[in-house]
């Protein structure tokens, strides 16, 4: 999913660089909220792996 959020990053700034401001401002919200639901399921994703280690490991 980084690796989407990436791509729509770069085509953001290719866009932009061209003058293509709509396709811009496009790609540079679709690479914004996916890189912000990655970093939302990391963070869930590494509290749920500290409990489950935690209950584990006891």
């Amino acid at each position: 999913m980084l690796k989407w959020a990436l791509i729509f990053f770069v085509v953001s700034i290719i866009a932009a660089l061209f003058g293509f401001t709509g396709i811009a401002a496009g790609a540079a919200a679709i690479a914004k909220f996916l890189f912000f639901l990655f970093l939302i399921l990391f963070v869930i994703f590494l509290v749920l792996g500290l409990t489950v280690y935690k209950k584990i490991t006891d």
